[in-house]
């Protein structure tokens, strides 16, 4: 039987058992999955090089993770508007109490969580508050709790800064694949803590992350059944036929901090390995019995601590003065790092996965971990390690590079040594200049500070480097360069108003799609990132040639090593330009009603808080902390084809009405003649 076909009846009919189960039993297996052809030789490899752009880390199948009590819209069917996230709504919210959960702990009363603020909106005012603030960490508008102005598909959402709503419809996915993308590596996902989090009735499931996880992967083998344009990729070979068949390969990974639950780990590696499974994280958000976590958000230093009732005072992370759940010391540089690297289990787990040529994802393993899994390759000929999903820590802004789950520079030379590759975060975060990248970096959050971030890593790091998006994972994406829906806003309002209006000025131009205002809303809008990531002047030939990168990383990985891939001896990190403090960079743009704002920043119809921010020097905002448009005055200030409104429309640009259309005067009139109330 053909490989399709095999893999559609395997998945349809284990899906059906999984559904009868209860969604919590085990996978029936009735097959395992063909075996991979033979790997080409390294002559045939060049020869058959693939097209397209890879993205590494894609949650398509998330609608199921936390439950399945988070997302709001599915990856088939239509997308459909949503009830705005009200209160005992099925999406979008946490419990409305979960300060008992830290009654789990004697030692909870202890902690004080007043100066974090997640924190104590979670465990101490409760989650009516904590839903409105979850995506509201940034600074930016987000869509959790009641969000009725984000409730319709294609306005509000999804837009960049979506982490409750759909991301990864099936029709995106394609758009995606039409547009150049040619691999993919599914991330099937879950977090337990997240799921308990969720109020009772919006969770479909008992909390159990292998449960999630299984079902996303009978989701993936029944999308792959059901779709000519998509495969499953088993090994490097059978994705090269993929992708030169002119199909999409997808390649499956599982990102779970109880990785493979209390059973068996050898027994379930071959069990999901015959299931179609070629990638693994063996450690996520929490410390598990395969290693330690980087530590970063502190939603998950809060989870680890009802964990195991841990409070650390050796080194500050959670606040100033202790870190929650993880056993932390401070390195050599003054940084918190976790002392938990690679268990026995871990390295066995890994040394397992080397022998069946499967990609090994390092992306959340903590630094000491990383030293180990590090050892652990060079014992296997520098075996490769991959990160699919990072940030480059030298390039970051100092907040986020604190963070142990940022990349260090140490880290990508064991990436390139071991003949690896990294997924590039599509981040809406600041980052310092990279003075090399020969692009401005005005526009903080966009593309430009991408475009940082990424020719860091191809000029100075030298690394192999495609997407690492991580679109359906809780987070927010690259931000668009135009618009009032949180452009070039990763520093502060009166910057982000400044920065916007330069890319109106100076270019390049929109592209004419729904990323110029929404910026990364899903992921079919991969290729227009990529596109306006080469026009604001980053050289993207590798980028968009990634996916041949990835196969070689995954041939490595399957093949026979020699060695060392690169001693990666050239590494570069200067250049990155001095980070200034934002209080520094604010206090330089004037102040009105207590607040600093930029002049003439703001085109005719754009949100405006004074006179002095629009274009023309009128705003019909009327005081101080209200919020209206900027106003034309005279027909002069709309442009060709349009007229200054009146009545109903006052201040606002209307375009001209064609011949017959009614109007009260010429000047509404393309022709500019009105004649018994309608246009000649």
């Amino acid at each position: 039987m053909p490989v399709k076909h095999r893999l559609a009846s395997h998945g349809v009919l284990a899906a059906l058992s999984f559904t009868l189960g209860l969604g919590c039993g085990p996978v029936e297996e009735e097959s395992s999955l063909p075996v991979a052809a033979p790997e080409p030789t390294a002559a045939a490899t060049q020869a058959l090089a693939v097209p397209g752009f890879a993205e590494l880390h894609h949650h398509m199948f998330a609608e199921e993770a936390f439950g399945g009590g988070w997302f709001h819209g599915s990856h088939l069917g239509t997308l459909a508007s949503c009830d705005g996230g009200l209160p005992e709504s099925d999406h979008a919210r946490v419990r409305m109490d979960l300060s008992n959960m830290l009654d789990l702990c004697p030692n909870s009363g202890s902690v004080d969580l007043s100066g974090v603020p997640i924190l104590s909106a979670f465990f101490g005012i409760g989650g009516a508050v904590a839903s409105e603030y979850i995506g509201k960490i940034e600074g930016t508008e987000g869509d959790t709790g009641i969000h009725l102005g984000r409730a319709t598909v294609n306005t509000q959402w999804p837009r960049w800064d979506t982490i409750a709503h759909q991301q990864s419809w099936q029709g995106w996915l394609k758009q995606a694949y039409q547009g150049g993308m040619s691999l993919v590596m599914v991330s099937l996902v879950s977090n337990e803590f997240l799921c308990k989090a969720l109020p009772y009735d919006n969770i479909k499931r008992p909390c159990d992350e292998m449960a999630d996880v299984e079902l996303q992967l009978q989701m993936a083998r029944t999308f792959d059944a059901n779709n000519d344009w998509v495969e499953i990729a088993l090994s490097p070979a059978h994705a090269r036929t993929i992708i030169n068949s002119g199909r999409l390969a997808m390649v499956l990974s599982i990102e779970a901090s109880k990785l493979f639950g209390t059973k068996d780990w050898r027994t379930e590696l071959d069990r999901f390995y015959a299931l179609g499974v070629r990638s693994l994280q063996p450690v996520h958000q929490l410390d598990n019995r395969f290693g330690g976590a980087a530590l970063h958000n502190p939603i998950f230093q809060a989870a680890q601590f009802l964990e195991n009732c841990h409070i650390d005072y050796d080194c500050g992370v959670t606040t100033d003065t202790f870190t929650l759940g993880f056993d932390v010391y401070r390195d050599a540089a003054g940084n918190c790092r976790n002392t938990r690297g690679l268990t026995a289990d871990g390295k066995a787990l890994l040394q397992a996965m080397m022998s069946k040529g499967m990609i090994i994802d390092v992306a959340h393993v903590s630094e000491k971990g990383l030293q180990d899994a590090y050892a652990v390759s060079q014992a296997n000929a520098y075996y490769p390690l991959v990160i699919s999903h990072g940030h480059f820590r030298e390039v970051m802004n100092p907040k986020l590079a604190d963070d142990e789950k940022t990349t260090p520079a140490w880290a990508v030379r064991y990436v390139r040594q071991t003949g690896g590759m990294f997924g590039l975060r599509t981040a809406h975060d600041e980052t310092r200049a990279y003075t090399k990248s020969g692009v401005a970096n005005n526009c903080q959050g966009s593309t430009r500070s991408l475009a940082q971030a990424y020719e860091f890593g191809r000029q100075g790091l030298k690394v192999p480097m495609a997407f690492g998006a991580d679109l359906n994972g809780f987070i927010q994406q690259t931000r668009p360069r135009f618009g009032d829906n949180g452009a070039c806003s990763a520093g502060f309002k009166a910057e982000a108003d400044a920065q916007s209006r330069q890319q109106t000025l100076g270019g390049p131009a929109r592209l004419g799609t729904g990323f110029d205002e929404f910026g990364l809303a899903h992921v079919g809008m991969l290729p227009d990132l990529l596109k306006d990531l080469g026009r604001v002047g980053a050289n993207t030939t590798a980028l968009s040639g990634s996916s041949e990168s990835f196969l070689r990383t995954w041939e490595r990985a399957s093949g026979t090593r020699t060695g060392m891939a690169d001693a990666a001896a050239d590494i570069d990190t200067t250049g990155v330009a001095p980070y200034v403090d934002k209080a520094t960079r604010e206090a330089a743009y004037p102040v009105l009603c207590g607040e600093h704002y930029s002049p003439q920043s703001k085109d005719l119809g754009q949100a405006c808080r004074f006179d002095q921010e629009c274009v023309n020097n009128t705003c019909s905002s009327g005081d101080c902390g209200s919020v209206g448009i900027c106003t034309c005055n005279n027909d002069a200030e709309c442009g060709t084809g349009r007229y200054c409104g009146y009545a109903l429309n006052e201040g606002k640009c209307q375009n001209k009405k064609a011949k017959g259309a009614s109007c009260l005067y010429g000047r509404e009139c393309l022709s500019g003649s009105c004649s018994w109330l309608s246009c000649r």
